[in-house]
């Protein structure tokens, strides 16, 4: 079987989406020997403006044939994505020209690469699966409120309606995108194999000898984005705490210039930035951490999303500080009860929610979660499904 795989991020790119396509690659390595051949086009490391890994444009591994497009620099704000995507589509198509597959697979966050996907194996007339990350839609109803760009939502719809009405089964991530997508393509099967926790932070690990005079560490990790909301809440509550915490904020991303800014604004002390850092590096951070945060914006469409940096958080057994509502909220009661969750943008509730944690009782058995979240188990039905798909 010939198999098609269209993914933006791949390793050794620094992505949640380019970790997780690894997993599944490395899952369909299985079939290998009974003959699946996979050709995966995804693009040169560019998650981050501010860190490049270096990568081959080709690479022949016998089995699995990866091809990289180089794309324009870009610091993440809608114009660079949307010329970064053209750069993309435009090498999908001349790599694809001429040639079949026997199946199309997608994961998609920001849509467009599930159209792409869709039109191939409509081209080619083979079945398509297409891994749903994100509801761009929903999240651009949001973000173009009030902006002339809103007249592209019509677009936008239409693509998504052929695409998710396209595909013979599609996954999401988190269950909470189900009643969007089964009402957009109602009779598709729909599938949730989320993200998961990936084998290199299943170890959790012991943390680093405190001082007497240090203060909690207050450690983020990720994308600096106006998802994440970080520049309209962090500012505030550092200088709350200051001299009673510390922040650490790692990462890049479309905001980051916004939340150096605020900081500043209210001479913000107790606040380090760091630019994104490799895996290994990241859970030495993790260990050194006392508090783990995480956060997401205030808007209707992320209170349907499951962060995937929760799976990561929640493996390490550090006190969780979450700033999300509804279906991460509930997510977090169920499986990570002894988090701390107050709602987005509420710098008095996060205050507070910070002193539940410093208050409360440690250590923190989270075996069940671990056993229920490990990312390879969950890849390998993820890809017994996916190969399935065509009888394989």
């Amino acid at each position: 079987m010939r198999l098609l795989m269209l993914t933006n991020f791949f390793t050794p790119d620094l992505s949640a989406g380019s970790f997780r396509m690894q997993a599944l690659v490395n899952a369909l390595e299985e079939w290998r020997d009974k003959g699946l051949e996979i050709d995966l086009i995804t693009t040169r490391p560019n998650r981050y403006a501010s860190i490049k890994a270096d990568a081959l444009a080709f690479e022949d591994r016998g089995w699995l044939r990866i091809h990289r497009i180089e794309l324009p620099d870009h610091k993440g704000g809608m114009a660079d994505q949307a010329r970064a995507y053209v750069r993309y589509a435009l090498g999908v198509r001349r790599l694809s020209k001429g040639k079949r597959w026997d199946l199309v697979f997608a994961t998609s966050s920001r849509l467009m690469t599930a159209g792409l996907a869709a039109r191939i194996a409509r081209g080619m007339g083979v079945p398509l699966y297409l891994d749903i990350r994100d509801l761009f839609t929903l999240n651009m109803d949001e973000l173009l409120s009030g902006k002339p760009l809103k007249i592209l939502l019509p677009v936008f719809r239409g693509v998504e309606r052929r695409a998710l009405r396209s595909a013979a089964r599609i996954n999401v991530v988190s269950e909470g995108f189900i009643p969007h997508v089964r009402a957009v393509a109602p009779r598709v099967p729909i599938q949730c194999f989320t993200n998961g926790i990936d084998d290199l932070f299943l170890s959790g690990g012991g943390s680093r000898p405190k001082t007497a005079n240090d203060f909690p560490l207050i450690l983020y990790a990720g994308n600096m984005g106006e998802g994440q909301g970080l520049h309209r809440i962090v500012p505030e509550v550092a200088h709350s705490l200051a001299g009673r915490a510390r922040f650490r904020l790692i990462g890049d991303g479309g905001k980051r210039h916004s939340l150096e800014a605020a900081l500043k604004l209210q001479d913000v002390l107790n606040v380090e930035l760091l630019p994104p850092v490799s895996r290994d590096q990241l859970v030495e951070q993790y260990r050194e951490a006392d508090i783990l945060f995480l956060h997401l914006n205030d808007l209707n469409a992320f209170r349907i999303v499951l962060p995937s940096k929760l799976f990561e958080y929640g493996a390490t057994g550090r006190p969780l500080l979450a700033g999300v509502a509804g279906y991460a909220a509930n997510f977090i009661a169920q499986y990570l009860p002894d988090a701390a969750v107050f709602e987005p943008l509420d710098a008095n509730a996060m205050t507070q929610a910070f002193e539940q944690l410093i208050n409360a009782p440690r250590p923190v058995d989270r075996t069940a979660f671990l056993a229920n979240f490990a990312r390879h188990s969950i890849m390998q039905r993820m890809a017994a499904d996916i190969v399935d798909l065509v009888g394989f």
